[in-house]
């Protein structure tokens, strides 16, 4: 079975940064698209970044601040997170799609989430 196992969230000060890290099991991630998500108490669960062979995809809420990136060896997916702001706070949700996607429904496997608090 596929387990997506996220680590790596807590608390930071507006301004600052935090690295987000995915460990796949059961799957090679080399061989699908895998994608970050979050959600905000009261809001939808939104696409924040993905990566596949073909290149990657951020939202543009993140654009010029986060970066996705994978480690093959480690079969481990990142996010690097800069300049943080309120707004990120979250749950950030790792997934991973046999498709280049942007939207939750095209993802078959989906981790726990980590809790990202950003504040002022």
């Amino acid at each position: 079975q596929v387990q997506l196992v996220e680590s790596g969230g807590g608390l930071v000060q507006a301004g600052g940064s935090l690295r987000l890290s995915c460990a796949a099991s059961g799957r090679t991630i080399n061989g699908y698209t895998m994608g970050w998500f979050r959600q905000a108490p009261g809001k939808e669960r939104e696409f924040v970044a993905s990566i596949t062979w073909s290149g990657t995809d951020y939202a543009d809420s993140v654009k010029g601040r986060f970066t996705i990136s994978e480690d093959n060896a480690k079969n481990t997916v990142f996010l690097q997170m800069n300049s943080l702001k309120p707004e990120d706070t979250a749950v950030y949700y790792c997934a991973s799609g046999s498709k280049r996607a942007t939207i939750a429904r095209h993802y078959d496997y989906w981790g726990q989430g980590t809790q990202v608090t950003v504040s002022s």
